[in-house]
């Protein structure tokens, strides 16, 4: 049976009469079909704008994953804790044992037990280290699902669980003790050499040969042989300073007439001489081919000894003897010291002054700049004073102070370790460190070793080029070896970036 056609208009289309299945097809879907009231809002089909409106969010709009944290992988990409850095020179011992144990223990590194025997043949000074994926059971933040409250009896509850070998040998190997020997192993006789706190008679040069000023001559002890002669005599004037040379075989002496000497000592004969000074030269000091001198005329001259003039600068802010002198270990800053309680800073291209420190009440002789931290200075004071201080000379603050109960009369930074060796003089009824060497752990000031062998106050010390020897010499007329930084460990320093060039 043929369906019936439709047909069309063109004012009004007519449609025949559908059939029963397509009738109940169109009411179904009419009834799925929403259908909307006149009458009503079309506001609850949509949600409302949030113009005007504060947000509210529960969740937030950004999902954060969250990684499984595994403590060997991020403790073992750290940096090894036996490599020295510049703000820790010294690192316990024990620190050092109890890092790697653990690190053998908890960790299970294997190349612990290496980089704490640093004898072994295996140790590289290794940065990254590389392991085996962790398991689930290490995570400090297992997923919710995956989590199980572990047994009691599992190893990782164990109280005492068993050390592995390398955990006992690194537990059992010995520390190293340093013995400092408190007597001198050589001791030679210095007659006529001046008791005399604003002189500086004792200088060890870069040739390993001791320079000695004895009345009115210099007199050289070489190391490598032992052998003893004599520079030079002025015959009628006083020696009252020595310093060698930074570079080279040349030594510098000055005079009680004001004189400068500059002596080749290879070739045995006096170079040139400086009368810049009008009273006595005490304090010496030299950066490079500059000869930077400081007499009792209060003032202190820069020589270059290169040139033919007898000075390209002059500076004069004490009003009292300046007794000492010492250029800081990369030539831009100078530390003078006097007898008017003043130290001062010098800043080497303007030749001003940089910091102006009263806080000594005594003459300031004994200076020096720390070899492993960049700007720190120690000075000692005379017999009113008796401390030891510590600057900042970057800021100019005094960072600590320590009495010591007696006259200090030098000061040294050791070259080897971050300690500090100390020689006294005049002293307190009830202190016992006049006539002492004293090593200190600086900052604190903790005593490390006593050295007594003097019998009266220690007035000149001086260091040896390798750092090993310390040189004392007193107003007993004797010179002294002591064996101080030989067993000691050379500590590493991390050099700083080159200056650029001005």
């Amino acid at each position: 049976m043929n369906k019936p056609e439709k047909t069309f208009s063109s004012s009004k289309a007519s449609v025949l009469p559908l059939d029963a299945e397509e009738q109940s097809l169109t009411e179904l879907d009419n009834k799925k079909r929403p259908k909307t009231p006149p009458t009503q809002s079309i506001e609850s089909y949509f949600p409302p704008s949030p113009y005007g409106k504060k947000r509210h969010q529960v969740q937030g709009d950004r999902t954060i994953p969250t990684r499984e944290r595994n403590i060997v992988r991020d403790f073992q990409m750290m940096v090894s804790a036996t490599r020295v850095v510049q703000n820790s020179l010294d690192i316990p011992e024990q620190t050092k044992r109890l890092n790697a144990y653990f690190r053998t223990e908890l960790l299970n590194d294997a190349s612990a037990w290496n980089d704490f025997d640093k004898d072994s043949a295996n140790f590289h000074g290794r940065v990254y280290h590389y392991t085996k994926k962790a398991q689930n059971t290490s995570s400090l933040s297992p997923e919710p699902e995956s989590f199980v409250i572990p047994s009691p009896k599992t190893p990782r509850f164990e109280i005492l669980p068993a050390i592995s070998k390398n955990g006992k040998r690194i537990l059992m190997k010995p520390t190293e003790i340093r013995v400092i020997d408190t007597r001198p192993f050589k001791t030679l006789d210095a007659p006529d050499l001046k008791d005399d706190f604003y002189m500086n008679l004792l200088d060890w040069g870069t040739n390993d040969c001791l320079a000695v000023g004895l009345g009115t001559s210099v007199f050289l002890w070489n190391a490598n042989n032992s052998r003893v002669y004599r520079l030079c005599d002025l015959v009628i004037d006083k020696v009252t300073s020595v310093k060698w040379s930074s570079v080279g075989s040349l030594l510098s002496v000055g005079s009680n007439s004001g004189k400068v000497h500059l002596y080749d000592t290879q070739r045995l004969r006096r170079v040139r001489t400086w009368n810049n000074h009008s009273m006595r030269v005490g304090a010496i000091s030299w950066k490079s081919n500059i000869l930077s001198t400081g007499g009792r005329d209060h003032t202190i001259f820069h020589q270059d000894v290169r040139s033919q003039n007898p000075h390209f600068n002059r500076m004069q802010q004490h009003s009292h003897e300046v007794c000492g002198l010492q250029w800081n270990n990369e030539g831009t800053m100078l530390a003078s010291g006097g007898n008017d309680n003043q130290l001062l800073l010098w800043d080497s291209h303007s030749s001003s002054i940089v910091h102006r420190l009263n806080q000594h009440t005594a003459a300031v002789k004994a200076l020096s700049w720390s070899p492993h931290k960049r700007g720190v200075l120690v000075s000692g004071g005379g017999t009113n004073d008796k401390t030891i201080k510590f600057w900042n000379t970057i800021s100019g603050k005094l960072t600590s102070s320590y009495p010591v109960g007696s006259q200090v009369c030098n000061l040294k930074w050791s070259k080897k370790t971050d300690e500090i060796v100390s020689t006294h003089g005049l002293t307190d009824e009830l202190n016992s460190s006049g006539s002492q060497i004293i090593i200190w752990k600086p900052y604190k000031l903790k005593k490390v070793a006593t050295l007594s062998g003097h019998d009266n106050r220690v007035t000149y010390m001086t260091l040896s080029h390798d750092g090993d020897i310390v040189v004392t010499g007193g107003s007993d007329e004797t010179i002294k070896f002591w064996d101080v930084f030989s067993s000691a460990k050379q500590i590493e320093i991390q050099k700083d970036r080159k200056s650029c060039v001005r």
